[in-house]
């Protein structure tokens, strides 16, 4: 376990903020790259359910489908969010050198269930 150096910066709570301030960065810099790849794996979800039952399918479509998928792919990456109150929390921790293995697993577990419910969703309102 490493231990992080104290912070000369002369401001009350400085040294707080500028580790905050590198933990956002970091958690950023690891996230935000591997959103595309949560997106991509919900749209080959939706896309094999389009696929699978596409002569029904081709009837549901609709001006109010699409924004219902709309909402649905916005409220996705809104629950995609929470992943950085886990970074966070484990990065204050002191575990920060531990986490690279945690993070893979958690991006993992939240995909897949992420894409879990994208599937009964799919099936609801594509089947």
């Amino acid at each position: 376990m490493t231990v992080e150096p104290q912070s000369s910066d002369p401001r009350p709570g400085g040294g707080f903020a500028s580790r905050a301030g590198d933990y956002v960065a970091d958690a950023l810099r690891y996230w935000e790259p591997r959103r595309v790849v949560f997106n991509a794996v919900l749209a080959l979800v939706v896309a094999g359910h389009v696929i699978a039952g596409w002569p029904d399918v081709q009837q549901k479509l609709s001006a109010n489908l699409f924004l219902g998928l709309f909402f649905l792919a916005v409220l996705a990456n809104v629950c995609y969010c929470a992943v950085y109150l886990v970074d966070l929390f484990v990065q204050f921790s002191g575990l920060h050198a531990a986490w690279a293995k945690g993070r893979v697993v958690l991006l993992t577990i939240g995909t897949a269930f992420a894409a879990v419910i994208t599937h009964f969703m799919s099936m609801n309102i594509l089947g």
